[in-house]
């Protein structure tokens, strides 16, 4: 455990962390249930995909400080800027942070989102979508306390922030997150119902947009990429249903059958938020940025529910499928160009690069064509400078980016809210992830709003556009299904 003193200078609030390392079994289930019954909880991961993502997953909750900030108000990256700059982590003689000895774990400070809408505050955009839900553009949790867990290593690490006038000392908030961690040894979590994707009823479910909408509106998107105001746009439809049972039940359930390496549990008090992204917006760490598009995707059959040698021929089928896509190839190029763009803005010059080229990786249920762009900061470059050049990404706006983003207010009745925003931690030594709030349910007011599209370009199918939507929809609805079956078991 570190030891030390704190300091309050007039700029900020000099943080001293402290921590223990434990080496346990965890178990992820339990431990999530536990802090999801604490007030304003935020959980990243839980889950085994983390291994083969950015490594670790965080669990924290009753937050110090909770900030804010709603459509209407005014100048959110002065405030954003404001909250940030307020902790920050001791430092050496060096000017080096004294944090954790890992590179890009998170060791204290924001958990919490940034809605699709806030780009409206980067560009001069219409403002046409009715934004129904009126959830807060931006929310952030300042958290003294937390635990994480390395999925690679296997250990745990509590982690404690030191701060002025505190009321606990930093070993009892250390011996808080121990009894918390020894409590989900305790506990038992019953293992969610399997889903049944193939009887979801559509009938109670309620959508944005009709067929007959959808379908004019992919016509009125290609007139535009014919004209050339576009290349590419990524269009969306919402659907909401009836949502009885605990949040936490539903991120149990995605994290048991759909295990996604940037999932997100969002406890915003008058709502939540459940994620299974499998995408990363960005990540900052050691002057860094990286940025990881998703553009093509073809399902992965699970083959437990087929024969094996059939479930194998659909996969190496589906794989190759995507892998040799022209039309994938050329939307995740569009995409790449995009963000090398963004990129530039915010780098040196010459840094940044495609680290990672168009690979296709795996996933429980489905296969996705990826690639990693990044780049070295400029010396002084903010979050919030990085926020306003990249938010929000490209993968799920089109290009260019503005022009898509125009289009998309146009085109969609209502606001994106959290969907296709971002969820993830900034620390107060500079690190941060976010990812894509892809594969996201809202739960608000006794029913849950899940959002899905996907890219139009000038070849798209109407009719093949939506049956992807749809698809997409039933798998997130089946998940619903699942837990509100096996609520009213109980």
């Amino acid at each position: 455990m570190t030891t030390g003193t704190v300091a309050k200078t007039d700029e900020c609030i000099l943080c001293k962390l402290h921590y223990k390392k434990i080496r346990a079994s965890i178990n992820l289930p339990a431990l999530s249930q536990i802090f999801a019954g604490r007030k304003s909880a935020s959980i990243l991961g839980g889950n085994t995909a983390k291994a083969d993502a950015d490594r670790f997953s965080y669990w924290a909750a009753e937050p110090k400080e909770i900030f804010e900030f709603r459509a209407g108000q005014k100048d959110p990256f002065g405030k954003l800027q404001k909250i940030l700059a307020k902790y920050k982590i001791e430092q050496d003689h060096q000017g080096n942070h004294i944090g954790l000895p890992l590179r890009g774990i998170f060791c204290g400070g924001w958990i919490g989102y940034f809605s699709y809408e806030l780009g409206q505050y980067i560009e001069r955009l219409p403002e046409t979508t009715i934004d129904d839900l009126q959830m807060p553009l931006i929310r952030l949790c300042f958290y003294d306390r937390l635990i994480a867990y390395d999925h690679i290593e296997g250990t745990c690490w509590l982690i404690a922030l030191q701060l002025p006038n505190d009321s606990q000392k930093p070993e009892d908030k250390l011996s808080a997150l121990e009894r918390l961690l020894a409590e989900s040894q305790r506990t038992g979590v019953q293992q969610p119902l399997a889903a049944d994707l193939d009887n979801i009823d559509f009938a109670p479910i309620r959508c944005n947009m009709d067929k007959d909408y959808y379908l004019r509106t992919i016509g009125e998107i290609k007139r535009y990429i014919y004209d050339g105001d576009v290349y590419q746009i990524n269009f969306s439809q919402r659907f909401e249903c009836d949502y009885d049972a605990r949040p936490i039940q539903l991120y149990h359930w995605q994290n048991h059958y759909n295990p996604s390496g940037y999932a997100a549990y969002i406890d915003g008090g008058g709502f939540h938020i459940v994620s299974a992204s499998p995408e990363m917006f960005m990540t900052i760490a050691d002057g860094v940025v990286r940025t990881k598009p998703i553009k093509g995707t073809r399902p992965r059959i699970n083959e437990a529910s087929k024969p094996p040698l059939q479930a194998k021929q659909i996969n190496v089928r589906n794989f190759n499928e995507l892998l040799c896509s022209e039309k994938e190839q050329a939307e995740l190029n569009m995409i790449i160009d995009l963000e090398r763009n963004d990129v530039a803005k915010i780098c040196k010059p010459g840094t940044r690069t495609v680290i990672q080229p168009r690979t296709i990786e795996t996933y429980p249920t489905v296969f996705h064509a990826v690639a990693t762009v990044a780049g070295q900061l400029r010396k002084g470059i903010t979050f919030c400078d990085i926020l306003k050049a990249m938010f929000p990404g490209g993968s799920i706006t089109g290009a260019p980016k503005i022009r898509s983003m125009e289009i998309i207010d146009q085109t969609e009745p209502t606001a994106r809210g959290v969907y296709t925003g971002s969820i993830g931690f900034i620390g107060i030594d500079g690190n941060a992830c976010l990812n894509i709030a892809i594969r996201t349910i809202i739960i608000t007011g006794r029913k849950a709003f899940a959002q899905t599209g996907g890219g139009i370009v000038a070849d798209s199918d109407p009719e093949a556009e939506w049956q992807e939507t749809i698809t997409k929809a039933r798998a997130l609805l089946a998940g619903i299904n699942s837990v509100q079956r096996g609520a009213d078991s109980i």
